[in-house]
């Protein structure tokens, strides 16, 4: 179910959103959802890499090297 959100900007900002907006071919509520979408998926990965980086230093995980993977995989030359 779609919920409705109401947004205050200045309006320097709602230009740039018209703008933008008839740039892309859409329109301005298109283009913020797109927006806000991909700005909650880079929020996730950098929270997600941010973890991973954290269990690293606490020595939870390792990486490889592309020849250990290699040799791992039997794809040595």
């Amino acid at each position: 179910m779609n919920k409705r959100v109401t947004l205050e900007m200045p309006e320097e900002m709602h230009q740039l959103v018209l703008k933008y907006a008839a740039e892309a071919g859409t329109e301005p509520d298109a283009y913020l959802l797109e927006m806000i979408e991909e700005q909650l998926e880079d929020s996730y990965f950098l929270r997600r890499a941010q973890e991973v980086l954290e269990a690293r230093e606490r020595g939870e995980s390792r990486t490889y090297t592309l020849d250990e993977v290699k040799r791992e995989l039997g794809l040595d030359d």
